[in-house]
């Protein structure tokens, strides 16, 4: 696992926009049907906007009628982490970067097969590289921790 990066506040601030800084640092989220890939097709990878780290394939991106991307299977299992988030008067389950601890969005429950996990994720917290499909060996580490 790559090394986790820390940077102060003013640090974030200089190197992402408003509302990266907000949905990614004070764990925001932008209003749906807004973002620059809620509704992308084209193929490749989304990968954190503040570390670069690779998070989701356009192989496991799907249409959940929400407005945001939402993603079946992260790229690999270590690159994201989760813990409970009890904001908005219910208990959901946050989805953050691992290595930058960047605010991603949620993940439920209601998600297509073969997962039935729905990432909910924040457009603004996505860097998307196009036409880069996920390595053999990605696709192995994905396949090994399933």
């Amino acid at each position: 696992m790559p090394d986790k990066i820390q940077k102060s506040e003013d640090e974030w601030r200089k190197q992402l926009s408003p509302e990266q800084f907000h949905v990614t640092r004070e764990h925001g989220t932008e209003r749906a049907f807004s973002g620059a890939h809620w509704d992308q097709k084209e193929p490749g990878v989304y990968n954190c906007i503040c570390c670069g780290q690779a998070l989701f394939s356009s192989e496991t991106k799907f249409d959940s009628g929400t407005g945001w991307p939402s993603y079946w299977d992260p790229i690999a299992a270590e690159n994201v982490a989760t813990k409970s988030d009890r904001s908005w008067f219910t208990t959901r389950t946050e989805v953050h970067c691992s290595r930058c601890e960047g605010h991603l969005g949620h993940v439920f429950e209601d998600g297509p097969e073969p997962s039935g996990l729905r990432y909910c994720i924040n457009s603004a917290s996505l860097a998307f590289q196009p036409g880069h499909e996920r390595s053999s060996e990605e696709k192995a580490n994905s396949a090994d921790n399933d």
